[in-house]
């Protein structure tokens, strides 16, 4: 399985691929891409959401995943600032659409669960357990693709638990 992992930001969206690789009866978790989308705030918002969708639909082509994983909408104080993650997030579910692939939304705490063991572990906790999963020499950066990456892996965790428990994915 390969999955693409995106973690939506308005200044940096972090975008990730895994691969599960099964020898010998063990699943090992594979990372064959990650990214960074950096947006500069000097352009307007319509600019930067354009080159989101541009970018991760070339990495999509590039890639060739089987699922997208995305996280999913949190709740913030700033208003504002919530809105524009939503338009970013809404073009990268546009950009897998488009691409054709199912999408699958992972809550934070979810994510971090699944990764690290404890759904309010810090970034720096996160990339750790990122680069001890995949076998990375380093800790991924910058922490918007270690994160992505990290959705990836919830999506793959998530799969491999239904799948033995004989629910349809």
């Amino acid at each position: 399985m390969r999955v693409f992992g995106i973690d939506c930001g308005t200044e940096v969206t972090g975008f990730g691929v895994v691969e599960t690789c099964e020898s010998a009866r063990e699943l090992r978790l594979v990372c064959c891409a990650l990214g960074a989308i950096r947006l500069a705030k000097s352009k307007p918002l319509p600019e930067r959401l354009a080159q989101v969708f541009r970018e991760l639909t070339e990495e999509l082509e590039r890639w060739q995943p089987e699922v997208v994983a995305v996280e999913g909408v949190f709740y913030s104080v700033n208003a504002k600032s919530a809105l524009k993650l939503g338009q970013v997030r809404g073009v990268a579910l546009l950009a897998a659409a488009t691409y054709g692939a199912p999408v699958a939304e992972y809550a934070p705490l979810r994510i971090k669960s699944s990764v690290v063991g404890y759904g309010l572990a810090k970034k720096n906790q996160v990339q750790f357990m990122v680069a001890r999963l995949l076998q990375l020499d380093e800790i991924p950066e910058p922490s918007d693709a270690a994160d992505a990456l990290a959705i990836a892996i919830c999506h793959i965790h998530t799969a491999q638990t239904l799948l033995h428990q004989g629910a349809v994915q």
